[in-house]
């Protein structure tokens, strides 16, 4: 079921699609577009709320293709029902002969208002909250390109190794179970290959248990144990990276593409500062170091930028980047 939406709100759509809704007047059939179904449902028993949680389930896809420009346009849809229902009615009281024609404003649906397209992440996140659940895809694929160049195994390929291994994946199913020796967190990774529950001890994680959201995407390191219980493996934690740590980590440099102007370094290095993290050896820097890649004609050049320009690469920084990079050239180079 779709959240928000009631049996009374379903009746009242397929009463309207049957033809013999609080509108009948305007015929029955499959609806045509978003206007045209905000006309002939009843709208006191499918208001906007509902139409709206029908939008993020995708329940309009087969009408038109782009959800946020549905959703944008879910009041617009409604105020120009009102408008031709007050028009039709005004056309009734004062019937000159013409059908009501003359006396109404046009009929022409108006534009779907203009909205950015969801990403993947955006719209999976909106059918989860409709539904419940991710229906038109896996939160792992909005990753998976990046993710998979320095983390290249599966979770269905992992092996039963004493040997560390690397995983990444979605994290859900989140809970902390009292044991004799302490406390334990137990989660689910899910990379589309497998789910695999991992779990940690509480105070070993320490702080990093907020990075452990639900749908949050988090690379792992740690060892298999054979799981008695369910059968196939357990994962045993020891090192756990959101995104853009990983990149940090993992990564070597920054590649920006340029052409001419002065890139905004400063100002991404101010926003979006390395990290210092403490350690046993000291405090130490952690981010990304930029290699400026300059093409003048036939020629380029590289220049690396050093050490003391290193910034942090979550997505804003990232996307700030490639707002400036000719071609919006700018990528991680994990080799």
């Amino acid at each position: 079921a779709v959240k928000g939406t009631g049996q009374g709100a379903i009746d009242a759509i397929v009463a309207a699609r049957e033809g013999h809704g609080a509108n009948e007047g305007q015929g029955g059939g499959p609806f045509r577009s978003l206007f045209d179904f905000a006309l002939r449902v009843d709208r006191q028993r499918v208001n906007k709320r509902v139409v709206e949680a029908l939008v993020k389930a995708g329940a309009f896809d087969a009408l038109h293709g782009e959800r946020a420009q549905l959703l944008a346009s879910v009041g617009l849809a409604y105020d120009w029902a009102e408008t031709q229902a007050a028009n039709a009615l005004q056309a009734g009281l004062f019937d000159f002969g013409d059908g009501g024609e003359l006396h109404g404003s046009g009929t022409q649906e108006p534009a779907l208002v203009h909205a950015a397209p969801w990403d993947l992440c955006e719209r999976l996140g909106h059918e989860k909250a409709a539904l419940g659940f991710h229906l038109s895809g896996h939160l792992f694929d909005a990753h998976r390109a990046e993710v998979r160049r320095f983390v290249p195994r599966e979770i269905a390929q992992l092996a039963d190794l004493r040997e560390p291994q690397l995983i990444t994946g979605i994290v859900g199913e989140v809970r902390t179970v009292p044991t004799a020796r302490g406390r334990l967190v137990i989660f689910v990774v899910d990379d589309g290959s497998l789910q695999l529950e991992v779990s940690v001890d509480e105070a070993a994680l320490g702080e990093q248990r907020a990075l452990l959201l639900d749908d949050a995407l988090v690379v792992l390191q740690g060892r298999t144990q054979p799981d008695r219980r369910g059968g196939g493996l357990r994962f045993n934690l020891l090192q756990l990276w959101d995104l853009p740590a990983a990149r940090a980590h993992f990564g070597r440099y920054l590649a920006v593409d340029i052409d001419a102007g002065t890139p905004p370094v400063g100002d991404v290095l101010a926003l979006w500062p390395a990290r210092r993290v403490p350690g046993a050896a000291g405090e130490s820097r952690q981010g990304l170091t930029i290699r400026l890649r300059m093409h003048r004609r036939a020629a380029t050049a590289e220049i690396d930028l050093g050490d003391e320009a290193r910034f942090w690469p979550c997505d804003e920084a990232l996307g700030r980047w490639r707002q400036v990079a000719q071609g919006g050239l700018a990528t991680i180079v994990y080799e």
